[in-house]
C-alpha cells in the first residue's frame, strides 16, 4: 500500500430497534427509579410513547384527571379536562376491560365533542380495583391510526406494572411499617414465646388510673336563689345574665293592676266601716241597741284596716330587690315577661364573682369508684388549652333524672385557687380520675359489664 493511500470509508451504522420487551423493561426501570408521584405520572403520559406512537394521552386517578401529555399542570376547570373526566366516569364500570374507542362508542352528548378534543382512534386502559383503599384509574391514548392487538396488550401490562409502583410510592409509610411488623410478629413470637408472653402480661398488668370523660360546666358554688315572693304575673326583669348587681338594686317587678284594684276596694270598704262606726258611736249616747251594735262596727273597722295593711304590704313586695352584692344569673328575661308565677318559684340566682364550681353528671354505665378529693380536670370547649383543675367534693348517693330522660349521678368539684378566670356557664368535658387499676381491667371494663348485662351472669 502506498503512503498516500486513504482508508476506505465505512457506512454509518444505525442502532438496532429495540424489541417491545426491551422497551417495557426500560419503562419499568424508569418507574422504579422515580422518587415522586409527579415523576411517575409524567412517565405514564409521556414516556409510554416509546411503546407505540400516539398524539395525546390523559391519566385519570380516583375520578380526577391528574396528568396530560405535554403539559406540566392540569387545569381542573378547563373544558377539555372536564370532558375527559366525564368520559372516564362513563367507561369506569365494575369489571371494565381495555377498550379501543371511537366516537361511535360513546353516548351522543359525549360523542358530539370527540372531534373537538381527540383524534379518530383512542385506547382506554384501566388498572387497579374500584372501591378499594388503593383505588383505580385509567390512561387514555389517542391517535389517528387504529390500535393493534399487540399494542393494547403491551400498554395493559405496562400500566398494571406502573400502578404497582405508583401505589407503593403513595402508600403511607407508617401503614407499610405496621404491615411489615405484623408480618414479622408470628415468626418472632415462635422464636421467643416466653419472652413475648411475659412482655404482653407486663403490659396488661401495667397500672393506669381509671378515668371517665363526661360533659360538665362551670356553675355558681353557693348562689342565693331569688324566689317569687307572691303569686302574680311578672311585668319586667331589670337585670341580665352575668350582670353585676348591688344590694337593694331592683331585680324584677310584678304587674300591679290587680293588686292596686283590690287595695282601692279595701280602702273604700274601710271608709264605709269607719262611717258606720262613727254613726253607731253617736247613737250610743241615747239608744241602748246602738251601744250593742257599736262593738260589732268597731270589729268590722279593724278587720278592714288589717286587710288594707296586708294589701299595702303585698303591693310593696311587687318590687323585688337584691339582698346582696354579686353577679346575677337568669335565663332569657323576655321569657319571664307576662308569665304567671307561684309563690316560691325560683326566678334567678345571685352569686359572688369568684364563687365557682364544676358540675357534671356521671352516667350509670361510667359510675366508677371515686374518692372524695379525687382530681378533676375540665376542658372547656371555649378554651381547650387551659383546663380547669379541681378536686371532687360531692357525688350524689342516688341517680337523679335528667331532662333527656336518662338517670345520672350529680358530681360537684371545687376549683383550685390558681385556676384562670372563666365565666360561669361555660361547658366542656370533665375528666374524673379514680384509683389505679391494671390496664387489662381499664380496657375490658365496659365490654365485660355489657356482656354481663346481656347474659345475666
Amino acid at each position: 500500500m502506498t503512503a498516500d493511500a486513504q482508508p476506505t470509508p465505512q457506512p454509518a451504522r444505525t442502532p438496532p430497534a429495540l424489541s417491545p420487551l426491551e422497551v417495557v423493561l426500560g419503562l419499568i426501570r424508569r418507574a422504579r427509579a422515580a422518587t415522586t408521584p409527579a415523576a411517575l405520572r409524567f412517565i405514564a403520559v409521556n414516556d409510554s410513547h416509546l411503546l407505540a406512537p400516539y398524539r395525546q394521552s390523559a391519566l385519570c386517578l380516583h375520578d380526577r384527571i391528574e396528568a396530560l401529555s405535554g403539559l406540566a399542570d392540569v387545569e381542573a376547570n378547563a373544558p377539555y379536562v372536564q370532558w375527559l373526566a366525564r368520559v372516564h366516569r362513563h367507561l369506569s364500570v365494575p369489571g371494565a376491560k381495555p377498550l379501543r374507542l371511537t366516537a361511535a362508542d360513546l353516548p351522543p352528548d359525549l360523542a358530539a365533542e370527540w372531534s373537538q378534543w381527540l383524534p379518530e382512534h383512542a385506547l382506554w386502559i384501566p388498572f387497579g380495583t374500584p372501591g378499594t383503599p388503593d383505588g383505580s384509574g385509567a390512561v387514555l391514548f389517542a391517535r389517528e391510526l387504529p390500535w393493534r392487538d399487540l399494542e393494547q396488550k403491551l400498554f395493559t401490562e405496562w400500566l398494571e406494572t406502573w400502578f404497582v409502583a405508583y401505589r407503593a410510592l403513595t402508600r403511607p409509610r407508617l401503614f407499610a411499617r405496621v404491615r411489615r411488623a405484623l408480618r414479622r410478629a408470628p415468626r418472632q413470637l415462635a422464636r421467643r414465646p416466653l419472652l413475648w408472653a411475659s412482655a404482653i402480661l407486663a403490659v396488661l398488668l401495667f397500672p393506669v388510673r381509671l378515668s371517665v370523660l363526661i360533659p360538665a360546666e362551670l356553675v355558681p358554688a353557693n348562689p342565693v336563689a331569688i324566689r317569687a315572693p307572691l303569686e302574680g304575673v311578672i311585668e319586667a326583669v331589670h337585670v341580665r345574665t352575668n350582670e353585676t348587681v348591688k344590694t337593694g338594686q331592683l331585680l324584677f317587678s310584678y304587674e300591679a293592676t290587680a293588686l292596686a284594684s283590690r287595695l282601692e276596694v279595701a280602702l273604700e270598704a274601710l271608709r264605709t266601716a269607719e262611717a258606720e262606726e262613727r254613726q253607731f258611736s253617736q247613737q250610743a249616747l241615747n239608744d241602748q241597741r246602738a251601744r250593742g251594735a257599736l262593738a260589732a262596727a268597731r270589729g268590722q273597722v279593724e278587720e278592714k284596716r288589717v286587710e288594707v295593711d296586708y294589701l299595702k304590704s303585698q303591693l310593696a313586695r311587687l318590687q323585688v330587690v337584691s339582698p346582696r352584692d354579686g353577679v346575677a344569673f337568669v335565663g332569657d328575661p323576655s321569657e319571664w315577661i307576662g308569665r304567671p308565677v307561684v309563690a316560691g318559684e325560683r326566678i334567678l340566682r345571685i352569686a359572688e364573682p369568684g364563687d365557682r364550681e364544676i358540675e357534671a353528671w356521671l352516667p350509670l354505665g361510667d359510675a366508677v369508684p371515686l374518692a372524695e378529693g379525687a382530681p378533676v380536670k375540665l376542658y372547656l370547649s371555649a378554651s381547650p388549652l387551659a383546663p380547669v383543675a379541681g378536686r371532687l367534693r360531692l357525688v350524689s348517693y342516688e341517680a337523679l333524672p335528667r331532662p333527656d330522660g336518662t338517670y345520672a349521678y350529680r358530681v360537684r368539684a371545687t376549683i383550685a385557687d390558681d385556676t384562670p378566670e372563666h365565666r360561669v356557664g361555660l361547658k366542656g368535658t370533665a375528666r374524673l380520675s379514680g384509683d389505679r387499676v391494671p390496664l387489662v381491667y381499664w380496657m375490658f371494663r365496659r365490654p365485660f359489664a355489657a356482656t354481663r348485662e346481656f347474659l345475666g351472669l
